[in-house]
């Protein structure tokens, strides 16, 4: 028997939007210590790594371990039918070909439950090696997404490079060029509106705009974002969950074609 229960559905539905833009389908694999996901997304550029540990549920139970295979859109129709302020309790048998969702209102008056079937999905778990980064970074998430959003209306290519000075973010195009420079700034009143950078060696890499955009879909979870990059290794845009686990998105960079 499966079943996981948070207090509050809202929290569900944002890690959902989270994903929903880069992943048709899903197996979240349950055990003891939580839910994880871990899948390329529909073009194989990009990886989603996401994690629900199990002490940050409400109540959570897993007695043998199981993957559920899910369709994201038809997960987003039924999480739909929550109040962002419902509980949600979802529940499996061990060998269910289906899931079910319990929602409850907050004075319990109203109860809803959503069955859905689960589906066969071949994934491969991809080893994710650990890495030494040369620069991290930690900024406003808000921030990160408004860079991503304004950078791509410049090019299809956002370039961004680590000094011990700052962080630039550029992008060039068609109309022009255009520059973004965040230099270090501590608050110690509001950390999350903090700029740190952990720098080993200085580092600029070019990404695409179209999956740092899709990525800052999980700006509504965190308040801060965590860039993570190294040469020749891909990008790791992390966004904590809090009190529940985190997630993890995946970025080669774009090798620069030589121009002869």
């Amino acid at each position: 028997m499966f079943e996981a229960r948070l207090v509050s559905s809202a929290t569900l539905k944002k890690v959902l939007e989270a994903v929903k833009e880069l992943l048709n389908e899903a197996s979240f694999d349950c055990s003891d210590v939580g839910i994880q996901l871990q899948a390329m997304d529909n073009s194989h550029v990009s990886l989603v790594s996401l994690t629900l540990r199990s002490d940050g549920f409400d109540k959570y139970r897993c007695d043998r371990n199981l993957t559920m295979g899910m369709n994201l859109a038809s997960l987003t129709k039924i999480l739909k039918c929550a109040n962002n302020d419902d509980t949600v309790t979802i529940k499996a048998q061990d060998d269910a070909d289906s899931v079910t969702f319990v929602f409850e209102s907050k004075k319990q008056e109203k109860i809803s439950d959503y069955e859905m079937k689960l589906m066969n999905l071949d994934q491969e778990h991809l080893g994710i090696p650990e890495t030494d980064f040369s620069c991290v970074i930690r900024m406003p998430s808000a921030e990160f997404a408004r860079i991503c959003r304004d950078l791509s209306q410049f090019g299809e290519s956002v370039i961004i490079s680590c000094t011990k000075d700052g962080v630039r973010f550029s992008a060039a195009g068609d109309i022009g060029s255009a520059n973004i420079k965040l230099a270090q700034t501590t608050n110690f009143d509001k950390e999350e509106e903090s700029v740190t950078i952990e720098m080993q060696e200085p580092v600029t890499l070019t990404f695409a705009c179209q999956y740092l955009n899709s990525f800052t879909k999980a700006t509504p979870l965190s308040p801060q974002v965590q860039l993570s990059m190294s040469a020749n290794v891909p990008l790791v845009v992390e966004y904590q969950i809090p009190d529940l686990g985190h997630i993890r998105y995946y970025l080669a960079p774009k090798i620069e074609e030589d121009e002869n």
